[in-house]
């Protein structure tokens, strides 16, 4: 089938961020105009692309950052929830807001990233924040693409290069729980294709797709994997989730808490493709695996 139409101009809130400067790459490496909106927009740096301010939370940046635009993309995400950044303000009412202005200006093709496993009836907060964020953004646009990245790697993460950290500083490594949730980790550069796909794919409008690499590993598996990537052997600890619970809860205080409760409810399940699901592959894009990209990481 015929791909849409290539879009004029393109607005990416949450420009700066790891994914979002990568979404922006892409599109300018696409020749498409970008607009990379963001609450700090100096922090965007990607050549080609129009840098503007923006946030979530005040309804007339975001109408200003998508005047002109022909469609958008949703990549901000909140894991530490501090004063009024909440799950609620950023993942749901800032959605809403984002897809709100998008139907007010006309604009049909919205991508809104979302995350896998993201579930109403979670117990945890962030997840179930996920899930009502996709269902706010369909209640306005029902012809919005949404996407569920699994976790991100690719230099510069905060993925691996946290797990290198860890075991560089330590020859004990804790693991949650047994190390036995199952993650399928997703390069960074294909997540961004496939936003660039979503845009102009005839099938993409009002489907939901999980993106996930080639490879599913165990929490101990990633862990050995990384490790042997920069030379160590370290011990495995088995950790009760219920430790990771209350030490999450103490660093939740910290300007840059190393962990974080949202990060312990993730870990707590598999975050896998659903069996059924579309995928990276109906997008076109091939999963890149992550033995690929890690020689070319800086740890």
């Amino acid at each position: 089938m015929a791909s849409q139409p290539r879009p004029g101009q393109v607005t990416v809130f949450g420009g700066s961020g790891f994914l979002g400067r990568e979404i922006v790459r892409h599109l300018v490496a696409g020749s498409i105009p970008v607009r990379a909106a963001a609450r700090r927009p100096e922090r965007v740096g990607v050549a080609g692309a129009e840098a503007v301010r923006a946030d979530l939370r005040d309804a007339d940046s975001v109408a200003a950052a998508l005047q002109g635009a022909d469609a958008a993309v949703n990549a901000v995400g909140l894991y530490v929830e501090q004063g009024d950044e909440t799950f609620a303000a950023i993942h749901e009412e800032g959605a809403r807001a984002v897809a709100q202005h998008c139907a007010a200006q006309g604009i049909a093709r919205l991508v809104q990233i979302s995350g896998i496993g993201a579930d109403l009836n979670s117990p945890s907060a962030y997840v179930r924040s996920r899930a009502k964020g996709e269902a706010l953004v369909l209640d306005v646009l029902p012809m919005a693409t949404i996407l569920r990245p699994s976790v991100l790697f690719g230099p510069g993460d905060s993925f691996v290069n946290a797990l290198a950290g860890i075991i560089g500083r330590s020859p004990v490594v804790p693991l949650f729980g047994s190390g036995a949730t199952r993650l399928q980790p997703v390069f960074v550069g294909d997540v961004a294709a496939a936003v660039g796909a979503a845009l102009q794919h005839p099938a993409a409008p009002g489907a939901v797709y999980d993106l996930g690499g080639p490879e599913t590993y165990s929490y101990r598996a990633l862990l050995e994997l990384v490790a042997a990537q920069i030379g160590r052997r370290p011990g495995l600890l088995p950790l009760p989730f219920a430790v990771w619970q209350g030490l999450a809860t103490l660093a939740s205080v910290l300007p840059h808490p190393p962990i974080t409760p949202a990060q312990v409810a993730l870990m707590r399940q598999d975050n896998v493709v659903t069996d059924g699901a579309l995928t990276l592959g109906d997008l076109g894009v091939e999963a890149t695996a992550l033995e690929a990209v890690l020689p070319s990481y800086a740890i």
